[in-house]
């Protein structure tokens, strides 16, 4: 319970009802990560189910999203890394970006070491999101991925219907996610 300023007691949120929220957050983000994983392995990107069609993105697709923003950017250290590593062994990379974002959302969905797998997924995209900064995009396009996926970093999410709560469970405080 916590005061107000008229002296009412106000009951926060239960805490289970928070753990459910961010497992709910964190499966989300999962099936996210999981369908454009498996988008990029099958390359394929349009879908349409009847009562909806969408896109999702694939190698190809990211390959043209790094290079625009390697050419569009004005942090000099990523252009560089881009531009003379990870486009011209694309390759590899977009073989990397596929088997993470599969691993990450796998992770995510079964909540299993899943403030690793919020970090594997903000090391993808956070370099983007730093070279698209003054793109002129829409202002909250990658805040909108960033904050949720720190906030699962930063809460152990996954011991909430996840696996990490039967690892915590065993190992204590000796397994951290």
């Amino acid at each position: 319970m916590t005061e107000t300023t008229t002296g009412r007691a106000v009951s926060a949120a239960p805490p289970g009802l928070l753990a459910r929220g961010f497992a709910v957050l964190r499966i989300f983000f999962g099936l996210i990560y999981l369908s454009n994983g498996i988008a990029k392995a099958i390359e394929k990107f349009q879908y349409d189910w009847g009562f909806m069609s969408f896109n999702l993105i694939t190698k190809g697709g990211a390959r043209g999203l790094a290079t625009s923003a390697a050419e569009s950017t004005a942090i000099a250290p990523l252009r560089f890394v881009f531009q003379e590593f990870v486009l011209p062994n694309w390759g590899f990379f977009g073989w990397f970006l596929t088997v993470a974002e599969l691993l990450i959302g796998l992770a995510l969905v079964f909540g299993v070491a899943t403030r690793a797998a919020a970090l594997g997924a903000l090391a993808l995209i956070g370099p983007i999101a730093l070279m698209l900064i003054d793109s002129g995009q829409y202002l909250w396009l990658y805040p909108v991925d960033l904050v949720p996926l720190a906030l699962l970093a930063i809460v152990p999410a996954g011991r909430t219907a996840g696996f990490d709560g039967r690892l915590a469970a065993r190992f204590g405080d000796r397994w951290p996610f």
